[in-house]
């Protein structure tokens, strides 16, 4: 693979955590408008050599960054727009709603130990007392005076765990034209109540919406699992992967007549990994609910499950205890050796995988996945037709501030174990961290944003940046 470098060109400066990076046509317009969305609730958009707020929501998001030091994964986490938008002025939102913050699920951190059985498969109960935050899923449309409002709610889903929520989790398909809605296990660490894997659970799935079909309902159901949902709402959803830990978003690629599939999965303790998939198997949520009811076991041969928490990406989910005389000889366990087993053919290997720790020189130690996005411009010398991501901050021991990392791996048609490289850029971030945290591109993915942040901090306001990759 060949050394690519580029240059990062600032478009807005000082706004809050930018977790959605994409561009519309706005209705009367013919040109492409960027839409930035922040965790905080605000959405920009940015054309035609101007910056506006399109909508600002953050009184409907819960309070963030209360509780972990300041650090939250709640909030506005998932922006698409409809596929006619430009017509119809109808567009999509995942946040968390205000007003919803609960004790959580557990009364303490969670921690398998595959010496006691006891801790390896607990059960979610008093689930309408016992969670954090409640997430939803709605319809807007911006109407023709400029202004936007909430037509219905799609789904209101109750989430155990502060993390995990997903990031940039709404996209529509080009395959089959629904809403894609990338939600992860529902969070703390090592998915404690194994939701990721039980087809009952909306947690831990990538999950398909027919907008189209959709009922409206004036108060639909807060549900953590699908056959809580009324059955009109049910025939409106798919399920077509399983065995998610935390996902930014899916990406989709044209490649001769068909569609190559991204996602990417955040590792637990070893490493990132990315997964590509052209055919798979969708599982209408209907016959999900109808075989758990009859106790009947599912044909899954073509449905993608990628694995977790069985396996971390290519291994089997491990638990590290730490030497700390010879980190070296740190001993590695496997945590649910059992289930690893059992998924160990079901599951899709990754991609890409790319490691905490990596001595190699033209590699780097990672801290968390944040960003797939396939390139088809011709700008940029040697990434036409890549698969460009980018990894919060390396992970390598080093002191502040912190830079985050940009990296490309080659499109490979048969979706099998690949390279990657480090993009080199030249800008100078002086002495403030700088966290990358979204990538984003274009409707025909020859550019790509960036979106940067200097604080891992939601309450430390006004330190992001969104750039435009560039030559």
């Amino acid at each position: 693979m060949i050394n690519v470098r580029v240059r990062l060109r600032p478009i807005v400066s000082r706004i809050n955590i930018p977790t959605v990076l994409k561009t519309a046509i706005l209705p009367g317009n013919s040109i492409e408008s960027l839409f930035v969305a922040t965790q905080t609730g605000e959405i920009y958009c940015i054309g035609n050599g101007r910056i506006r707020t399109f909508l600002d929501i953050r009184s409907r998001i819960i309070k963030l960054g209360t509780t972990g030091g300041g650090y939250d994964e709640r909030g506005l986490l998932g922006l698409a727009f409809h596929p006619h938008f430009s017509y119809n002025g109808l567009f999509y939102l995942h946040y968390s709603l205000a007003g919803t913050q609960g004790p959580g699920a557990l009364s303490e951190p969670f921690q398998p130990d595959p010496c006691n059985p006891k801790t390896l498969n607990l059960k979610w109960i008093n689930r309408e007392t016992r969670y954090d935050h409640i997430d939803t899923v709605e319809e807007w449309i911006l109407q023709a005076d400029g202004q936007s409002h909430k037509r219905r709610t799609l789904l209101h889903v109750r989430r155990p765990f502060l993390n995990h929520n997903g990031v940039n989790s709404l996209t529509f398909s080009p395959e089959t034209g629904k809403l894609v809605y990338t939600n992860g296990d529902g969070g703390s660490g090592y998915d404690p109540f194994n939701l990721s894997q039980d087809d009952r659970e909306i947690a831990g799935k990538i999950i398909e919406i027919d907008v189209h079909k959709h009922p409206f309902l004036d108060h639909p159901p807060v549900v953590t699992q699908f056959h809580e949902l009324p059955a009109l709402l049910q025939e409106t959803l798919t399920v077509i992967v399983k065995g998610v830990r935390n996902i930014p978003g899916i990406s989709f690629q044209r490649y001769n007549n068909q569609y190559i599939k991204y996602v990417g999965n955040v590792g637990q303790d070893l490493v990132e990994s990315i997964y590509s998939f052209i055919p798979y198997k969708p599982m209408p949520v209907t016959q999900l609910v109808q075989a758990s009811l009859m106790g009947l076991k599912l044909d899954e041969e073509g449905f993608i499950n990628l694995g977790w928490r069985g396996w971390e990406g290519a291994f089997p989910t491990s638990i590290i205890r730490d030497c700390s005389e010879n980190p070296t000889m740190d001993e590695k366990t496997i945590a649910y050796y059992d289930e690893a087993v059992i998924t160990s053919v079901r599951r899709l290997p990754p991609q890409i995988s790319y490691f905490h720790k990596d001595s190699r020189p033209d590699k780097f130690g990672a801290t968390a996945l944040t960003g797939v996005q396939p390139y088809s411009g011709n700008e940029i010398l040697g990434l036409t037709g890549s698969l460009v991501f980018t990894d919060l901050a390396r992970n390598e021991g080093a002191q502040p501030p912190a830079r985050g990392v940009l990296a490309y791996s080659r499109v490979r048609s048969d979706c099998r174990l690949n390279d990657f490289h480090v993009i080199e850029t030249d800008y100078d971030f002086g002495s403030q961290s700088a966290y990358y945290v979204s990538l984003g591109t274009n409707l025909t993915q020859t550019k790509l944003y960036l979106g940067v942040y200097g604080s891992m901090k939601v309450a430390d306001y006004h330190q992001g940046t969104v750039f435009e990759i560039v030559p």
